[in-house]
């Protein structure tokens, strides 16, 4: 069988810390797969090694039958990556930014255009197609992150926590956008998230993360028959990764000392 992604004992380490320990996984095509985890637990590097962002220190990933480290630039061409981290200029049009996204992949000028047009039509942002992003809101600015990745049509989307800090309807939106896309247009999509019911309702399978290792994999409803009867996404978690609150230490970019962040289930304090 072919897979999106496949993953054979996929391992990172900095140093002495193993952030990623040995895992193992499949994502069919047109697949929404969730993958969760406590901060800290190996997700977003995890992510990196199979958009070719981090070098895996041991083991193999394959996106769409090429080797992350090998074919490193035909990964690139065939993903979509989205993450909480907003992408976009400012003092710039919704349109420009596409175009300067559209070009960096190469996109001759008028199918780029078209693109454009329709992605921002399909978020409901072409009316504010000439206004600067620097004016946009934080829902706004999230639907044209999200269709910033999309400008090239991948085949496999990465979305790494696309609905943090929205308010309720435009969480609601994106994530229609997201069942549409790979509904409708087959994408296979790798999600994370902290906002369990948004997994529950979204994901095919789920694997969850902790301390570098999948600790569970399987059908949202098969984790929560295993926890038992009118168990939650949230209860399957919660047993799988313990109560306690995670510190994690941060590096500061400027002076190279470390500082506590500390997380508690479901989101940053």
């Amino acid at each position: 069988m072919s897979y999106a992604i496949h993953t054979e004992n996929l391992t990172k380490s900095f140093g002495n810390l193993v952030a990623v320990n040995g895992i193992n996984f499949d994502v069919n095509q047109s697949e929404i797969f969730g993958l969760l985890g406590p901060n800290g637990a190996g997700k977003t590097t995890t992510i990196k090694m199979l958009c070719t962002l981090l070098i895996p220190t041991r083991g193999k990933a394959e996106v769409d039958g090429y080797d992350v480290v090998k074919e490193a630039d035909e990964v690139r061409k065939k993903i979509g990556v989205v993450t909480e981290k907003l992408v976009a200029y400012d003092r710039l049009t919704p349109l420009e930014n596409l175009s300067i996204f559209g070009r960096l992949y190469g996109m001759d000028s008028q199918p780029l255009k078209q693109r454009s047009e329709e992605l921002l039509k399909l978020v409901e942002l072409w009316d504010f197609r000439k206004t600067k992003v620097g004016n946009f809101s934080s829902g706004m600015r999230q639907r044209l992150n999200v269709i910033r990745a999309l400008i090239h049509d991948p085949e496999i989307i990465f979305l790494d926590e696309p609905t943090i800090g929205l308010d309720p309807t435009t969480a609601h939106n994106i994530r229609e956008l997201i069942k549409r896309l790979n509904s409708e247009n087959k994408k296979t999509i790798l999600l994370t998230t902290h906002y369990m019911d948004e997994a529950d309702r979204l994901s095919n399978r789920i694997g969850i993360m902790d301390y570098g290792k999948i600790v569970a994999l399987d059908t949202p409803r098969n984790l929560k028959d295993s926890v038992g009867q009118d168990a939650t996404l949230e209860d399957v978690f919660i047993k799988l990764t313990g109560t306690k609150i995670r510190d994690e230490p941060v590096k500061n970019n400027q002076t190279g000392k470390s500082r506590v962040r500390r997380f508690h289930f479901g989101g940053r304090t």
